[in-house]
Formats: structure tokens, C-alpha cells, sequence
């Protein structure tokens, strides 16, 4: 055999074209036509350190449908955008002298953690703070914009997406996920009631509106369900189970009885990758069952670094470098999901929408041409 048809493309592109045709053969019937909506997670965060207003701007930039937002508070009750309320690896906290005494230990959702944390920071000390690339290891070319940009409260966020929609003349959505919700409620912050108290306020209201509200936690989306017509969904994992909820597991929670249960207070669910697809292709019937129950699917994360990917679609043993993250895209698009949250935008709107027809193709070309 010569040297070309050995090469590491070549090989990779053979088993990316196995991986695909077993999808393709395993779900014949349930490809979106349309494509998947394109949720940044975070911002384009594979660009920008996240949840910063430069990375949703990028990820607008870049065609994204939705912005997801993690939302958690200060200590004067504002909502401001962090992926946890504990700040250290998001921010420059931890080498500000002035908030060394603010460091301390607290338990959440069972777990203790030692740092420094929003509800603990007005809005005011908090914007003295500037946000840093949380993936450092993963994500150099994010460091060099480490410093450079304060934290966001959601009404940055929301007057971004408005002044964007007015730019390009297209909807901007916004994703917002409420963060530890029952520990924020413990310590007087209704997260809930003060994020639809906030999307009311600023038009978005039923449930036509760009917005869907997520939750790892049951109970929240419950009394959310009381409280607004926008679309809910429930976040589950491929571990574990809802903090709020000890009894039960996400596990079950994807069970075809556990799906119904999930429709009784919610629009959809947002699923961990490995519990839509499996790992040589095809779907597990999550997604199947989860439209069963009448419910959208929204599979999380999709990101390019081969960490984060299957095997089959990493392009080197090097953890950093990028892998063949449109094939996912397209995979996930194939069995019917109906959106994806991603680091990466520019890439799940070149994989998405694409004929069925040219899927092999395209992911020929996408890993051969890297």
C-alpha cells in the first residue's frame, strides 16, 4: 500500500466515513431538515474567554443562533454571567490584595469548594475584576486576552443581543442557565424569580420568544413553569443527578417514563453528548424518545479540541489540537437533535445545515484538507 493511503488523514477520513455510515444506516428517517439551532456556549468561547460581552459578540459574529449565559448573583442581588459563582479560574481575583480576605470554603450542592465567590462581591467590586481564560492548558491563544474584559450582568448581555439583532437584522436568542439555584435560594437570592422577573421586563415574554431557561436542578424549572411562559429545559448529564433531587438520576431521567415526566414542566431537554450518541455512531434512542414525549433535544458541548472529542475524531494524541469537530456537528444533526451548544460557532454553522446527501463528503474534505 503506498505512503499516501497510511497517512494519518487518510486513515482518520476511512474511519470518520465508518463512524458517519453507521449513523446515516442507524437513522435513516430522523435528520433535521433544517439544520440544528447553534447555542454558543458561553460566547464563542473557543476564540474568547467566556462569558465576557467580546465573546458573544464574536459568537454573533460568527452565526450562532443563541448566547447561553451561566447566571449567578452578586451580593447586591444582580445577575452577572460566570460558569460558577466560585470565581478564581475565570477571573484575577486571586492576585487582587484587596480581596484576599475574601477567600474562603463553602458547600455546594454537597460539595465543598475553596475561593472566591460572587455573592460575596458587590457589582461594583466585582466589575473591578477582569475576566481570564478558563481552559488555559486546553486554549493558549485564549490567554492573551486574559485582563482585558470585566464580567457582564445580563442586561449587558441582553442590550448586546438587541443592538446585534438591529445590525444584522436576524433574531439573537438568549440561553440562560440559572447556576446552583437551590444554594442561591439558602442564601436569600432567588435566582428564578429574579431572572424572569428581568426577561419580562425587557420584552421577552411567551412562548414564541428567543429564550429558553435551563436548569441541571428539577425543582426550579417546576415553579418556573408557574411563573412564565418561556420555554424551559432540563439540563441532565451523563452522571449523577439533580443536586436538588437526590432520589433520582439523569439516568433515568432519559427513560422513556422519565422523558414524560420531564414534559409535564418543560419544553425540552439539554443532554450531555454521550447520552445521544454513541461512541462507533448512531443514536442511543434518546433522542427518539425524548420527541416521543414532545420534547427538543439541545446536546451539550461540542468543542474542537481533541480533548473534548470522541476518539475517532481527534487528530493526534495532543489533547490542544483540533479535532474533527464538524463531524460531530453533522452526526448529531443526522439523528435529529435539534440544537447544540458549542464552543466553536463558526464551525457547527459551516457543519449545519448540510444535505444528507453530502455528508460523507464534507467530512472527507473537513479532516483530509486540515
Amino acid at each position: 500500500m503506498s505512503q499516501a493511503l497510511t497517512s494519518k488523514p487518510i486513515r482518520a477520513a476511512v474511519q470518520l466515513l465508518a463512524l458517519c455510515a453507521t449513523v446515516l444506516v442507524a437513522a435513516p428517517a430522523t435528520a433535521t431538515e433544517d439544520g440544528m439551532l447553534i447555542i454558543a456556549h458561553r460566547g464563542a468561547s473557543g476564540e474568547r474567554p467566556e462569558h465576557t460581552l467580546a465573546a458573544n459578540e464574536l459568537a454573533i459574529d460568527r452565526g450562532a443562533d443563541y448566547i447561553e449565559p451561566d447566571l449567578v448573583s452578586t451580593k447586591d442581588g444582580v445577575l452577572v454571567a460566570r460558569h460558577e459563582n466560585e470565581i478564581s479560574g475565570t477571573t484575577d481575583v486571586a492576585e487582587r490584595a484587596e480581596f484576599a480576605d475574601r477567600r474562603t470554603s463553602r458547600v455546594i450542592d454537597g460539595e465543598e469548594v475553596s475561593g472566591w465567590f460572587t455573592e460575596d462581591f458587590t457589582l461594583a467590586e466585582l466589575r473591578t475584576l477582569r475576566a481570564r481564560e478558563r481552559l488555559p492548558e486546553s486554549r493558549p491563544h485564549n490567554t492573551r486576552f486574559d485582563g482585558l474584559y470585566p464580567v457582564p450582568t445580563l442586561a449587558e448581555i441582553i442590550k448586546l443581543a438587541r443592538a446585534k439583532e438591529a445590525e444584522t437584522g436576524r433574531v439573537i436568542g438568549l440561553y440562560p442557565e440559572i447556576k446552583h439555584p437551590a444554594y442561591f435560594d439558602g442564601i436569600g437570592h432567588d435566582l428564578a424569580a429574579m431572572l424572569v422577573e428581568e426577561l419580562h421586563a425587557a420584552g421577552y415574554a411567551g412562548e414564541s420568544a428567543p429564550v429558553f431557561i435551563q436548569s441541571f436542578e428539577v425543582a426550579p424549572l417546576r415553579r418556573l413553569d408557574g411563573m412564565t411562559d418561556l420555554p424551559l429545559v432540563q439540563l441532565v448529564a451523563a452522571e449523577g443527578g439533580p443536586a436538588d433531587d437526590l432520589s433520582t438520576s439523569y439516568a433515568e431521567m432519559v427513560t422513556p417514563g422519565g422523558l414524560a415526566a420531564i414534559a409535564g414542566y418543560a419544553d425540552g431537554i439539554g443532554a450531555a453528548i454521550p447520552l445521544l450518541l454513541l461512541e462507533a455512531g448512531g443514536s442511543t434512542g434518546v433522542v427518539e424518545q425524548a420527541h416521543s414525549a414532545g420534547l427538543l433535544v439541545h446536546a451539550w458541548t461540542a468543542r474542537k479540541e481533541n480533548a473534548f472529542l470522541p476518539v475517532v475524531l481527534r487528530s493526534s494524541d495532543d489533547q490542544a489540537e483540533s479535532g474533527n469537530l464538524a463531524a460531530l456537528i453533522m452526526a448529531l444533526d443526522v439523528i435529529g437533535t435539534d440544537g447544540v451548544f458549542t464552543d466553536d460557532p463558526a464551525i457547527a454553522r459551516e457543519a449545519v445545515p448540510r444535505g444528507r446527501e453530502n455528508l460523507l463528503e464534507t467530512i472527507v474534505t473537513t479532516d483530509t484538507d486540515r
